[in-house]
């Protein structure tokens, strides 16, 4: 076998993404999670992750079929939207730092209180029972209520039934005990990350299994470096220009079928293609940034800047805005210019076409 490329390795990452579009349950189970973002410029993230995977799909389409669709709400290497089988995969869940007693008698009380009514918005939890305020992570203030129902579900006693204007509308979850081997889901728990993101580089891999993972299982958080060495034996991998890469078992990065089309995509700022940082500057030789956080006049791409994908180079990036029902494009292009000839200019004109679409323009 002849030696792989980093252009090998581009284009297997971007064909085995960017499958065939499929049916949303379809799409949700051959990436095992999404993750979600409450900011909509033009979009949610995850509608805006979907949109390439899943035929005909349009914005909001995940949020309105999830009381039907076979996933939870919930966090594994961050917050979105996951498979049950993912999802029973890490629960019952051990927090890391224990509630004190008072705690858990209002949690006790309010799953009591919630089980009673089936479901429940948190504004009538907090007009029954009137927690008070608590200060949150960020050092502000926060309603108390909103702060314990977080809790109970992160600790797998609540699961999120829809969502009301963005608000979670939550009921009791009741789990199945099972006696599977720790070690089994952990290393289930990695190959989703790998099937995920790959190929990735071995810091990368480390950052996910080590570092991102326990925050979904706190309860084996002193058993994910044996997990990492263990997902290292059985992968997949090579080592290019000093850095090892691993991918699932058995897949071929160098395969001829992961062709790349005369396409353009714009993409989310957490879709699986760009996601890891670390592994788009290796790929592609500039540095990508989420700036919706950064102050304005620091923002050097934009508040929210969707990478712009063409064939399997990301040339650039692309700031999106509605406007009297119109959607007004913004682009910058890493080169200072837009790659030259008509196929380009076409292939744009299209994925501009298809956003319209999506956004119902």
């Amino acid at each position: 076998m002849p030696a792989l490329t980093l252009a090998d390795l581009r284009r297997y990452a971007v064909s085995r993404s960017l499958f065939s579009p499929t049916t949303l349950p379809g799409a949700l189970r051959r990436l095992g999670f999404i993750q979600a973002d409450p900011i909509r410029a033009p979009a949610r993230a995850q509608d805006l992750t979907l949109r390439h995977r899943v035929a005909d799909y349009r914005a909001g389409d995940l949020e309105r079929r999830y009381p039907r669709l076979q996933v939870e709400e919930d966090f594994f290497v961050n917050y979105g939207f996951l498979t049950r089988d993912l999802h029973a995969l890490m629960h019952p869940r051990q927090a890391r730092h224990a509630w004190d007693s008072a705690t858990k008698r209002r949690a006790a009380a309010l799953l009591e209180f919630i089980r009673e009514r089936g479901e429940v918005h948190p504004r009538e939890v907090d007009a029954y029972f009137a927690h008070g305020r608590v200060t949150n992570y960020w050092g502000g203030s926060s309603n108390a209520t909103t702060h314990l129902l977080d809790g109970m579900h992160y600790r797998g006693m609540l699961r999120v039934v829809r969502r009301d204007s963005g608000v979670r509308v939550y009921a009791a979850r009741e789990h199945t005990p099972h006696d599977a081997d720790p070690a089994a889901q952990l290393d289930a728990l990695v190959d989703v990350i790998v099937g995920k993101y790959a190929p990735l580089p071995a810091a990368s891999l480390s950052n996910l299994v080590v570092t991102r993972l326990p925050h979904g299982v706190p309860q084996w958080r002193a058993d994910v470096k044996a997990a990492l060495q263990r997902a290292k034996e059985r992968l997949g991998r090579t080592q290019l220009d000093g850095t090892t890469w691993y991918w699932p078992d058995g897949e071929r990065p160098a395969s001829t079928r992961h062709a790349v089309s005369d396409e353009v995509r714009l993409l989310a700022p957490f879709d699986p293609i760009v996601w890891d940082r670390r592994r788009f500057e290796l790929m592609w030789n500039w540095a990508y940034r989420f700036e919706a956080y950064t102050p304005a006049p620091k923002r050097k791409l934009g508040y929210y800047a969707l990478p712009l994908l063409w064939r399997d180079e990301v040339v650039g990036w692309g700031n999106l805005a509605v406007s009297d029902g119109q959607l007004v494009p913004a682009f910058g292009y890493v080169a200072g210019a837009p790659p030259a000839g008509r196929a380009f200019r076409r292939a744009l004109d299209d994925e501009l076409g298809r956003m319209r679409l999506f956004l119902g323009l």
